[in-house]
């Protein structure tokens, strides 16, 4: 997007912070991701709502001039600055106090908003008061579908991830991993949960469920989130008019071995809170039956082909590190 600074500025109605009827917040938690982050913040400015918007960034500490880039070229957007890695949930709460909207918008810096998109989701809010969380169709940079809608865990639903059963019978329910590959995302639907790429939430909700859990320093905030809305009496709804882009995984490339740990991590404390004894005995059972066989063919590969063995030697280090978690609880960054 090579527009200039000046004609990405928004109208100030829609971002002046002394606008007292905010209905939109959007609150975007960003650490290194200066790239994405300024895509994200050029799709709101260049097609804002018609409703009036405020845009909260928190920055977790970047290194990358994400900051001076946005000191730069966003003044308009609220800017957090925080002197250390808060991680996604407690970054996410920091900026969610803040808030004056109604509604709030919990947007990853690499997603890409589409015009209408925040408008859709408000439009459908109002005219759906039991419903909490409502998240839009959201697509990969190439246009196709990206799976966003989810089943909460069970022990099933991972074995099947574990045995690749929900990939050989993608069009199959009862096969289906946490992951509704058999849902084409066509079609307006209640689900357990909407991915936390993007989805807005009703400020109601929030007052009344909670914010986001810290103890997830990142992955599994919004599987937790949901199943709290859940349990207090609040619908979860995918709204396919509603659009946007997410550039997945590319901030989190560079790290494997950090954040598989900590997924791992999350998924953790999630069976640990929501889940008994045996059902956290089951859960580690099957990741450790995950990364065990995943470790022995990586070591294998990288012994038969020395000179291409760089995304074995990946896969190798990520299994090697998320057994050793499972085994003593902790594990040194190794990425």
């Amino acid at each position: 997007m090579a527009t200039s600074s000046n004609s990405l500025r928004p109208e100030v109605r829609q971002m002046s912070p002394s606008t007292t009827s905010i209905e939109i917040s959007v609150v975007i938690v960003g650490w290194n991701a200066k790239h994405y982050l300024e895509l994200c913040l050029e799709s709101l400015a260049e097609a804002p709502p018609r409703r009036s918007m405020e845009v909260l960034v928190i920055d977790n500490a970047s290194t990358d001039d994400s900051v001076e880039m946005i000191e730069a070229k966003f003044p308009w957007a609220k800017l957090i600055k925080s002197e250390e890695n808060l991680g996604f949930a407690k970054g996410n709460n920091v900026a969610i106090r803040q808030c004056k909207g109604r509604y709030i918008a919990l947007v990853n810096p690499d997603v890409i908003v589409f015009p209408g998109c925040l408008d859709t989701l408000a439009d459908f809010l109002d005219q759906n008061p039991k419903v909490g969380n409502v998240g839009p169709r959201v697509f990969n940079p190439d246009m196709t579908q990206q799976s966003t809608c989810r089943r909460f865990p069970t022990l099933w639903n991972n074995f099947c991830s574990v045995t690749r059963l929900e990939r050989i019978f993608k069009a199959s329910y009862f096969f289906a991993g946490e992951h509704m590959f058999y849902f084409p995302h066509d079609r307006m639907l209640a689900v357990d949960v909407i991915v936390g790429c993007f989805s807005m939430i009703r400020r109601e909700a929030f007052d009344d469920v909670g914010l986001l859990d810290e103890g997830l320093f990142m992955y599994g905030d919004d599987v937790d989130w949901c199943r709290r809305a859940r349990n207090a009496g609040w619908q979860v709804i995918f709204c396919p008019e509603a659009r946007a882009i997410h550039d997945q995984g590319k901030t989190t490339a560079p790290f494997p071995v950090r954040f598989a740990v900590a997924q791992q991590r999350s998924v953790l404390h999630y069976w640990k809170k929501h889940h008994t004894f045996l059902g956290v005995l089951g859960i580690r059972s099957l990741m450790f039956f995950r990364h065990l066989p995943r470790y022995v063919v990586a070591g294998l590969t990288s012994l038969a082909f020395p000179r291409k063995n760089s995304e074995s030697e990946v896969r190798k280090r990520v299994s090697a590190a998320c057994l050793k978690q499972l085994v003593y609880g902790s594990v040194r960054n190794s990425d």
